[in-house]
């Protein structure tokens, strides 16, 4: 007898309340420490700068590996202030946040978050920063061996992130947005798909279709910490997205990017179109796209702040 055909990620969210499918996709991210209650952090050294002043801090949540991290409070404003949770692309650092990067838009995310008030927060994530060691490769088979995977692994410390940021006092636990270009996209819209703590969510440069990445033999353009074990028997792109509705969503994509094919775009789009007016949002769900790479544009740069001050 033939095996029934596994039921499309589309019509079975559908058919799913969000917080049963959070714990679904969650679910998929192998063996994970409980979430801690709290997360302490310990100051390793303060820096006075001209838009804000930066905590270096190490993030110690119970169950978890201690976590370098980068806490920018701007000089401007008043408390309780937005946040974001600034996410490092592939190859960076936590430093992203602060220091000029190739293919970024100048100054750096932090500062230009600064100048308007709203105080940014990176980690390291694992094998990056100051938490880099063994291969990529190797870290990744090893987890698998364990039950565990590189991916959860990643997504439960910028949880844990989240959660420092949102006790943080003089932070307005509800104007949290998550933000990050490449790899950093990536984690922002897992991060606020996962945790409805983020109310606004800005990607750049990576909102990929994985069925056309897979159509395009583009699999070997992400590295091995992309991939999750069965997920495509659960979900598709735009079903991990459409978890973030009704929620500000931008994403920011370039047709020229192999990361992006055009019709995965597409795709997406027209799925979250529908999500966000059945949630009878339209304009909370935006997808801009410009025919260049794999980079951050002045233009792109515009509209994430845009985007920002419009919903945080």
């Amino acid at each position: 007898m033939p095996k029934p055909k596994p039921k499309r990620p589309a019509a079975e969210s559908a058919r799913t309340s969000p917080a049963a499918r959070r714990a679904e996709l969650y679910a998929l991210l192998g063996d994970l420490p409980d979430p801690p209650s709290r997360v302490p952090a310990r100051r390793l050294a303060r820096e006075e700068h001209e838009h804000y002043v930066l905590d270096r801090l190490i993030l110690a949540p119970a169950g978890g590996q201690r976590i370098p991290a980068l806490l920018l409070t701007p000089r401007v404003g008043a408390a309780p202030r937005p946040a974001v949770l600034f996410n490092h692309a592939h190859g960076s650092s936590k430093s992203e946040l602060v220091d000029e990067q190739r293919g970024r838009q100048t100054p750096p995310y932090g500062e230009a978050l600064a100048r308007r008030g709203i105080a940014s927060l990176c980690i390291d994530q694992r094998i990056f920063g100051e938490r880099r060691g063994l291969p990529e490769s190797m870290v990744f088979k090893e987890a698998l061996w364990r039950g565990q995977v590189l991916w959860g692994q990643m997504v439960w410390d910028n949880l844990r992130a989240l959660q420092f940021l949102s006790d943080l006092p003089g932070i307005d636990a509800d104007r949290i947005a998550t933000l990050g270009l490449s790899m950093g996209a990536t984690m922002a819209w897992w991060t606020a798909a996962l945790d409805v703590r983020v109310r606004v969510c800005v990607d750049l440069c990576c909102m990929t279709d994985f069925a056309e990445l897979i159509a395009n033999q583009a699999l070997d353009e992400h590295g091995l910490y992309y991939y999750v074990p069965g997920l495509l028997k659960r979900f598709d792109s735009a079903g991990i997205n459409a978890l973030v509705a009704p929620r500000a969503h931008l994403s920011l994509n370039g047709e020229a990017d192999p990361l992006t094919p055009p019709r995965g775009l597409d795709r997406i789009d027209r799925a979250l179109r529908a999500v966000y007016r059945a949630a009878g949002r339209p304009e909370a769900w935006r997808m801009y796209r410009a025919g260049h790479g794999h980079f951050e544009t002045a233009e792109m740069r515009h509209e994430a702040l845009a985007w920002l001050d419009r919903w945080l």
